[in-house]
């Protein structure tokens, strides 16, 4: 018999099946407050997102490891029109690309590890207006947990207002 994780975000239900096993373990311990990615055993490398096989080995064999979720924006897309209606109440809202301070650079700099995910308040909401105008590439980024159902988190970034920021993070021009 299938298992189901369910959720809720922004009125949108959620559903992980336990078929889904690399996802549905990602997630959950998202729920317990802890970034974990799989790195590979033969080749010792992190990666994102979650997967069957390593994709420079091949290899299937992997373990979870806790990872620092702290990193600086290499990209963004501004979303003004919301496809989803749940979205709409938020535009404009920031998904980021972040390079994690982890594995930075390895195994090249096109290879670096980078995790997507939108830009919210330390509370977990998707950003305001004028946070969302003074993010940009260069922009230091910590994770928060977004609870979405039980047993069930949405990793996504915040300000990190712990971290040396750019005096002018590059912004595509308006």
């Amino acid at each position: 018999m299938s298992v189901m994780v369910n959720g809720d975000y922004l009125g949108m239900p959620l559903a992980i099946e336990d078929v889904d096993s690399e996802n549905l373990a990602y997630f959950r311990s998202c729920a317990e407050g802890v970034f974990r990615l799989q790195r590979g055993r033969k080749s010792g490398l992190l990666r994102y997102p979650p997967t069957t096989a390593c994709p420079w080995t091949r290899d299937r064999e992997y373990d979870w490891v806790e990872v620092e979720g702290r990193g600086t924006v290499h990209s963004y897309g501004e979303v003004h029109h919301a496809i989803q209606p749940a979205f709409r109440a938020f535009t404009p809202y920031l998904v980021l690309l972040v390079d994690l301070d982890t594995q930075k650079g390895v195994p090249s700099e096109d290879e670096a590890l980078r995790v997507i995910a939108n830009l919210v308040t330390p509370e977990g909401t998707l950003a305001p207006p004028d946070v969302v105008a003074s993010v940009g590439i260069g922009t230091r980024v910590r994770m928060v947990f977004t609870p979405v159902g039980d047993g069930i988190a949405i990793p996504n970034w915040t300000v990190d207002e712990s971290a040396i920021q750019p005096a002018r993070p590059w912004r595509y021009p308006e």
